[in-house]
């Protein structure tokens, strides 16, 4: 059986002294996170990573991005190798927000989860349509794409440990939320292209969370779907209490 994931990416936000507040309050939160065999874990800036991940033991500590060469003249990028420097496991690629404002591609994206797979790193891959291509009923004809484009071509044995963020990004800080059916339906048909692409046995163990506007309020019900298995959270991320309600919110 799957686990549930809360993964909370906290986008430019928290200096290193508000991220180190955070992280030094989470002891209690990953205690309870593992009784009840929930995975739990931040996103911070590049700025951050090292002072959560010494401070907030037993959390997934992810980058929210990373270049695909190891090294060179990239200059503002950040290489996987750093990131396994600082016991860095996970990272976010091909998040909406990246691809609007930095034009991250779906191809660019596959490279860089093939360069995560082989260096035995997380990535938690990012898709999703915008509000026109909703509205035009062409939301899994966009992730359709994005899924096979960005997923293309990984060792089979290495697609178990990919876990795949479904975030419409019309519902991303806009306040709206796609329902559960709506989560459910598309979570679903994205595992369904993945046993497509790479077989049942693969598909089964890819976690899919969904993400866009997820708060203690809804969380519950979003994660009660078959499908999903867990959430990317934003804002409601930032915040201890509000991270631990929703913890809370999704075993009782």
């Amino acid at each position: 059986m799957r686990k549930k994931l809360l993964l909370g990416n906290w986008k430019m936000n928290k200096t290193v002294g508000e991220a180190k507040e955070f992280a030094s309050q989470t002891a209690e939160l990953v205690k309870f996170a593992k009784a009840n065999k929930v995975l739990v874990g931040v996103a911070p800036t590049y700025l951050c990573l090292e002072t959560v991940k010494k401070k907030a033991k037993g959390m997934i500590v992810a980058a929210q991005n990373c270049h695909f060469e190891d090294k060179g003249a990239f200059t503002g990028e950040v290489s996987i190798p750093m990131l396994k420097d600082l016991g860095i496991k996970w990272c976010i690629i091909g998040h909406s927000e990246r691809r609007t404002y930095d034009n991250e591609t779906n191809e660019k994206c596959n490279k860089k989860i093939a360069k995560l797979v082989a260096n035995d790193m997380v990535p938690v891959y990012c898709v999703g349509e915008t509000l026109e291509q909703y509205e035009a009923n062409d939301t899994k004809k966009v992730v359709k794409t994005q899924v096979e484009e960005g997923l293309a071509n990984l060792p089979v044995d290495s697609v178990k440990n990919i876990v795949v963020a479904y975030e419409p990004v019309w519902a991303i800080g806009t306040g709206k939320n796609a329902s559960e059916a709506i989560a459910e339906d598309i979570c679903g048909f994205i595992r369904k292209t993945i046993r497509k692409m790479y077989g049942a046995k693969a598909a089964n163990k890819v976690l899919v969370l969904y993400g866009g506007s997820v708060k203690p309020e809804n969380i519950k019900a979003y994660l009660s779907q078959p499908n999903v298995d867990g959430a990317l959270v934003g804002g409601a991320s930032l915040k201890i209490d509000s991270y631990e309600a929703m913890l809370h919110n999704l075993v009782k």
